[in-house]
């Protein structure tokens, strides 16, 4: 079984709802778990924030000096989510994907996420070989990320 399906089985168990915000996973870790038969039961709301106006505007992100790939937009990205839809859980990603657009501070093949529930909430750190060409890295992101969503339902 695929970790998207001990996913799916998980939510729809435990009758939870699910939404994701992305930006430099552009809609990957939606595919994914959208990919599953039955996804319309615990899927609320997937949205592709990629530019700095679309996360203030729709999701309330005040950037600040840390920019958009840290732990607080990451944050923001997922309580905003969270307020928007009130699913029962709220994922985001923010990050630099390359092959460009990397520093010494904030390499290629860096990411943050946050999953938020009404209840509690975890910020991820992500760092990935920054070698690799983006659908690497993208891939990367999402095992991660998916990884992260079964230990927060689980845990």
């Amino acid at each position: 079984m695929s970790i998207e399906e001990k996913i799916a089985k998980l939510l729809i168990e435990k009758n939870l709802t699910l939404s994701t915000v992305e930006s430099c996973t552009g809609g990957l870790l939606s595919s994914r778990l959208t990919d599953i038969s039955g996804s319309s039961s615990f899927i609320t709301l997937n949205l592709i924030t990629y530019s700095n106006q679309a996360k203030e505007n729709l999701l309330g992100v005040k950037i600040n000096s840390e920019g958009v790939v840290s732990e607080s937009c990451a944050y923001q990205m997922a309580k905003g989510l969270f307020n928007l839809t009130n699913s029962d859980i709220c994922v985001s990603t923010t990050g630099i994907a390359g092959p460009t657009g990397g520093s010494k501070e904030k390499p290629v093949g860096l990411m943050y996420s946050t999953i938020f529930s009404k209840e509690k909430y975890k910020n991820y750190k992500i760092q990935v070989p920054e070698n690799l060409g983006r659908l690497e890295i993208k891939k990367l992101f999402t095992d991660q990320v998916l990884n992260n969503i079964l230990d927060f339902i689980t845990n």
